[in-house]
């Protein structure tokens, strides 16, 4: 296995090759971080969501076999299911590694990238919040949860997630509705090598069509270049959400890759095999 070291060029790195070395280093934040040759892997201590625990490979990763067979290892000896997000032009030979041992693709999508000189603030919408209290980060959970097809109510784990980004230097950002409940909102997490991923951004149902997204985009990305960040990134659900975030200023710049291997299927060959 090789991989190339982004910090060791004094070119400035390309928007992939950037937000793929933010990625690694923010999951060795999580609070269980496991690496292996090539890999780095977030895991959550409080929740098997393969969606919160995931790894993605170090910037030019070349994995042999063996590097991803003792990736796999890694998840299954903590019963979770193998699964990595990344940039595939940042690390070009990782995911056809990944394919050959089985893994599958999940999914496909593009990020988009705002800078403080393409940054165009919201003009208009609803008034933004900064959840403090337990009751706030229990609102802006349930509103998250219920905005992505879950049961809509908060759960002890997500509330405690989202404390800890913000007191690790993220934000999150919401907005109350007229009954004084959570109508939506997002978090962004805390700047790593000069960019920040804001994510999870969701609006209840009832509450679409509003300018929530735009609000709350808009906040967390003034907030974090007010923090010092020299970009801000994040991925969208369809067309209706880009069009928000192209308002706002952010810009294609690149496509990440999901990939996950099913439970029972494993590499091709094991950890002792030929390279």
């Amino acid at each position: 296995m090789t991989f190339t070291d982004p910090s060791a060029s004094p070119a400035a790195p390309s928007p992939g090759l950037l937000v793929q070395s933010a990625t690694a280093e923010q999951l060795r934040r999580r609070p269980r971080v496991v690496e292996t040759p090539g890999f780095v892997a977030g895991l959550q201590a409080d929740d098997p969501n393969p969606y919160l625990n995931y790894a993605t490979p170090l910037p030019g990763a070349e994995p042999t076999a063996a590097d991803v067979s003792a990736l796999v290892e890694a998840f299954r000896a903590r019963e979770l299911t193998p699964r990595l997000e990344f940039v595939p032009a940042a690390a070009p030979a990782v995911a056809p590694a990944l394919l050959a041992a089985g893994f599958t693709v999940e999914a496909e999508h593009d990020f988009l990238v705002c800078a403080p000189d393409t940054y165009t603030p919201a003009e208009s919408g609803p008034r933004t919040e900064v959840p403090l209290e337990d009751a706030e980060f229990a609102a802006l959970d349930a509103a998250l949860s219920e905005s992505f097809g879950g049961p809509g109510v908060a759960s002890p784990e997500g509330v405690a997630r989202l404390r800890r980004t913000c007191e690790a230097g993220g934000a999150a950002r919401y907005v109350r509705a007229v009954d004084g409940s959570c109508a939506g909102g997002a978090s962004c997490v805390a700047p790593a090598l000069g960019t920040a991923e804001l994510s999870g951004v969701g609006t209840r149902p009832a509450h679409r069509r509003r300018g929530v997204a735009a609000a709350v985009v808009s906040a967390l990305t003034a907030d974090m270049f007010a923090r010092g960040a020299a970009s801000v990134w994040l991925e969208f659900s369809g067309d209706a959400s880009r069009r928000v975030y192209e308002r706002l200023g952010y810009r294609p710049l690149g496509t990440r890759l999901y990939l996950r291997l099913a439970p029972g299927d494993g590499p091709v060959r094991a950890a002792g095999g030929e390279d």
